[in-house]
């Protein structure tokens, strides 16, 4: 399994933004802008909770079999392989949503004259910073459950052959 780049996940923001920014001025003009969904910063909020609570977790149980702690309980090959693909799932999902609602915030911010639409550009702020939050805790479990770089690289031919 590949690790996510920050890099790929600040492009599909942008990308999501530009796009959604469009998409918005585009449907004002041809009708009203449905609302931003006031659940859209708590979900979340609480998926950025359970991938930090997640990672200390595991980060707390590696640590204490690195130190040979007495009763230590190991980590799970397999469950660590799992949070890592749900933090992953989740940057990339997050990653989509900070640019959905970035790009609606910024074109909501040309309408701050409008009660509503300042509650929808606040809402859309929340959000991302919300998204921001599930990306950095995704990349840090990530960084977590990673495992040691193999010495041994079988693609080098100058490598020794071990038979």
């Amino acid at each position: 399994m590949k690790p996510l780049r920050p890099a790929l996940l600040a492009g599909i923001a942008v990308v999501s933004g530009v796009l959604s920014w469009a998409g918005a001025k585009l449907w004002d003009s041809l009708g009203e802008l449905p609302g931003v969904p006031a659940a859209a910063p708590v979900v979340l909020a609480v998926v950025a909770v359970v991938l930090l609570a997640t990672a200390i977790s595991i980060r707390a149980r590696l640590r204490a079999q690195r130190d040979r702690e007495p009763d230590a309980r190991g980590v799970d090959p397999l469950s660590a392989a799992r949070a890592v693909v749900l933090g992953q799932a989740s940057a990339l999902v997050a990653a989509l949503a900070v640019g959905v609602y970035g790009g609606t915030g910024v074109f909501l911010l040309s309408l701050l004259d409008q009660p509503a639409r300042r509650t929808q550009a606040v809402t859309a702020g929340l959000a991302v910073l919300a998204g921001v939050a599930v990306v950095v805790a995704a990349l840090w479990l990530q960084q977590i459950c990673r495992l040691p770089d193999d010495n041994d690289n079988d693609d080098d031919p100058a490598a020794p052959a071990v038979r």
